[in-house]
């Protein structure tokens, strides 16, 4: 008789178990992140007005910018639980927080929250320029330290984190799609009386994220943080890899919020291709004289609008068509098959933000060495621009062949095998169309930030 296969856990591994129990996990990482910040917020706010020469905007938009999407893949939410804001914010509610609950209305809607900063950011990095201004970069950091500190002092817990950060949804939505896991043992649950995984006890804090993670099926809102792995009384946790994207396979809810997001994704990271490439200016030019209108921000909103409203319809048009096969609402299969193109979202951010990390990445070093009035120059790029372009090739296709497969795969283990091929070729057909868009922006080469 076989017996399945029981997945790694790293927590079995005595000397990792023995770093997560620890109190150096995850301050370490904390400390220093908080250090590289403070001297980032310093240069942006007060270094030189060139982007080119400055420290904090080079390793914001040329470093960390573009490695998000990748420890969102790797790690899952690992980068929330160490980002400095989360440290600001742990640090203000001990001194000063009034640990109120949180109000209902942010419970509620905190996700559309979320989607409405992330949308007004980006629009405003294009019609302001905050990526190519270091004054612009430090307010907005200003802005998010502000946000913390004001949910620290009045609410409970990250209420920032959970409910308020504009990145928020994005690291929930992306980490869905990663190889890592936190887990719970259900077994081992049901015997335990403390609850100290969410409530706390005397050495170790809550969940920061309002997770109980006994109840846990999806990597949402876990910034492995490992309060509950030093909390709990059984060694219920688990830290397992996973195949890529099979969580959005089994899940048992589906938020309309954040397929929506998922879907207006599509649209902005084909703009922010889009608007980096050379013959954008001329692009942009023409659509005024065909629009009549001579203001590029009013011309510029318009086809930001366009871009992410065309995605929503298309899949509204996939799910009216695939309706006829499952007889569900177009609300509830729009939310549930919305999830399908996460592995081309992130698979398309990563090849967008490949292009800035290999082909800028050196000047993070030579502004670093600025900072000791070091003056270096020479070429920005790590690799050729040929390389760069197949490995960007190699994550569109491969993202685009990930949310083929998750949208069968949807349809499969909701409708049974013998509808997931109808009910799902809708919106295979929309996935291959965002691919191939996709793909085409690749082929010319973007513009550089520095």
């Amino acid at each position: 008789m076989s017996t399945k296969k029981q997945p790694i856990n790293f927590l079995n591994y005595p000397l990792l178990k023995r770093f997560f129990k620890s109190f150096f996990y995850p301050r370490i990482f904390q400390w220093i992140t908080v250090l590289v910040f403070g001297v980032i917020m310093v240069e942006t706010l007060a270094g030189p007005t060139n982007v080119g020469e400055n420290f904090g905007s080079a390793a914001t938009w040329v470093l960390w910018w573009p490695l998000i999407p990748f420890f969102f893949f790797l790690l899952g939410r690992f980068w929330c639980g160490i980002c400095p804001f989360a440290w600001v914010s742990d640090l203000t509610q001990k001194l000063f927080g009034a640990n109120l609950k949180v109000p209902k209305f942010i419970r509620k809607n905190g996700l559309w929250i979320i989607d409405i900063t992330f949308i007004f950011i980006t629009w405003s990095d294009h019609i302001w320029g905050i990526v190519e201004s270091p004054r612009g970069t430090g307010t907005l950091l200003l802005l998010i330290l502000a946000g913390v500190m004001v949910s620290a002092l009045l609410f409970e817990r990250r209420t920032w984190c959970r409910y308020l950060c504009f990145l928020g949804s994005l690291s929930g939505n992306y980490s869905r799609a990663g190889m890592l896991e936190l887990r719970a043992d259900k077994e081992t649950c049901k015997t335990c009386n403390t609850r100290d995984c969410y409530k706390g006890n005397d050495k170790t804090p809550g969940c920061p994220m309002f997770e109980f993670p006994m109840a846990m099926d999806n990597n949402a809102n876990c910034n492995l943080c490992g309060n509950c792995i030093k909390s709990c009384p059984h060694d219920s946790i688990r830290l397992t890899p996973r195949k890529p994207t099979s969580e959005f396979w089994s899940m048992s809810r589906a938020h309309f919020e954040e397929s929506f997001l998922a879907i207006v994704i599509v649209g902005i990271v084909f703009v922010q291709n889009i608007t980096m490439l050379d013959f954008y200016p001329n692009f942009l030019k023409w659509v005024e004289l065909t629009l009549g209108i001579a203001n590029q921000d009013i011309v510029f909103t318009i086809l930001f609008i366009f871009a992410m409203t065309t995605p929503v319809l298309l899949l509204f048009a996939a799910t009216a068509f695939s309706k006829r096969s499952t007889g569900e609402t177009i609300r509830n299969a729009f939310a549930r098959f919305g999830y399908a193109v996460i592995p081309l979202d992130l698979a398309s951010h990563m090849a967008h933000n490949l292009f800035h990390l290999l082909a800028e990445g050196k000047a993070t070093y030579y502004t670093f060495m600025g900072l000791f009035g070091v003056h270096v120059e020479g070429p920005t790029s790590f690799i050729a621009d040929p390389t760069i372009q197949i490995m960007q090739y190699f994550l569109v296709i491969a993202g685009t062949l990930g949310s083929l497969y998750t949208a069968y795969r949807i349809a499969k283990n909701n409708y049974g095998v013998s509808k997931a091929l109808s009910v799902a070729m809708p919106y295979l057909a929309v996935i291959l169309l965002f691919g191939i868009l996709n793909y085409l922006t690749f082929t010319v080469r973007m513009t550089m930030r520095m």
